[in-house]
């Protein structure tokens, strides 16, 4: 796998047709918008640019709707030292940071107007000026923008300059949302899944067919930063299982607070198989010599919750007893059925079921 398809994940056209523009474009160094909505990606975009260009320098990132406007500029050009009250020192902004590299300008749309003069000159000079200094220091980078807005309707209402627009605007780069390549969305939720690998709960964790296709049904208003959180939101709730379609829709799309009294059913399933069935006044040295509970001890059930999901129950015991039978012979399904009293066919199709 390229260092490009690391960086965009997927095989659908939209997905190809975008790194293709991203491998035309990166041979450049002339400015690129980069249009998206929120969420799908944009600075993973201007990130691979930078990486498959031949530029030498840092990529450096500034989002500037998350930043004051009294100090937006400061953070762009740097300051000397006494520029102003608390600038003790003199410091490079992130021009100068990205000196040979590139610097990307998320949510360009929100720059202050007089901002926008300032980044003109840059442009047309290739100097800038530190915020209470006089002299133009020269630069080299590459300027990349990003807006989930519409620039030439903020032009139209005076709040973007339109000599900027055409000055950035050389090469443009559109971001698919993510409902219209949803057959990148296995590919997205693998990748997703294998970041998390390290973590118990993501080793034997996987979808099912319909749970997919219930992800691919949904219309994505978060996009790529959505599909990430609700991965995340799975692996959490539905650790070392299988999810299917209806715990997608039902608990990962939605928060439904369903869920803590379906995780606390769980959490009693496994802890019943933890501890040791015996009489509380035992000694503790004895309690690992004591039998594990039976099928009766469960009708105590109600005495802890008021209902119980019996198919999710049945579910995960079966998940308990044949990840212990499985470990407890290294794995061998033969031996392993012996121990469960099953065929091997049938212990094989229940691995396979649950994702063990």
């Amino acid at each position: 796998m390229s260092a490009l398809d690391q960086k965009i994940i997927g095989s659908s056209e939209h997905a190809n047709n975008l790194k293709k523009m991203i491998e035309l474009v990166a041979g450049s160094n002339s400015s690129v918008i980069i249009n998206g909505p929120t969420g799908s990606g944009k600075e993973l975009v201007a990130e691979a640019i930078h990486n498959e260009s031949r530029r030498k320098g840092k990529f450096i990132a500034l989002n500037c709707a998350a930043i004051p406007a009294e100090l937006i500029e400061a953070e762009l050009f740097g300051f000397e030292k006494g520029a102003f009250t608390g600038a003790s020192q003199k410091t490079i902004g992130k021009f100068e940071s990205a000196n040979r590299g590139t610097i990307f300008l998320d949510e360009i749309g929100d720059m202050p107007h007089t901002l926008q003069t300032k980044l003109l000159r840059v442009l047309e000079n290739s100097t800038i000026s530190r915020v209470g200094g006089n002299a133009d220091i020269p630069l080299n980078l590459r300027i990349i923008c990003a807006t989930h807005k519409n620039l030439q309707q903020l032009i139209s209402e005076n709040k973007f300059r339109e000599d900027l627009y055409f000055r950035l605007n050389v090469f443009t780069v559109e971001v698919p949302p993510l409902n219209e390549r949803t057959e990148d969305i296995p590919e997205l939720v693998r990748h997703f899944i294998s970041q998390k690998k390290s973590s118990s709960g993501a080793r034997n964790f996987k979808f099912s067919d319909d749970a997919y296709t219930a992800l691919k049904e949904y219309h994505w208003p978060g996009n790529i930063r959505e599909i990430r959180n609700v991965i995340e939101r799975a692996i959490t709730f539905f650790p070392s299982q299988k999810v299917n379609g209806q715990d997608v829709i039902k608990y990962l799309l939605k928060q439904n607070p369903e869920i803590i009294r379906r995780t606390e059913e769980q959490e009693f399933v496994w802890q019943k198989f933890d501890e040791i069935h015996a009489n509380k006044t035992v000694e503790a040295e004895l309690i690992h010599e004591s039998k594990p509970p039976s099928a009766s001890d469960f009708s105590q059930w109600f005495e802890h919750n008021n209902s119980v999901n019996l198919r999710a129950l049945l579910r995960d015991i079966e998940i308990v007893l044949i990840t212990a039978a499985m470990e407890r012979n290294n794995n061998n399904t033969s031996e392993a059925a012996k121990d469960l009293k099953l065929l091997r066919t049938t212990l094989i199709e229940k691995i396979k079921k649950y994702g063990i």
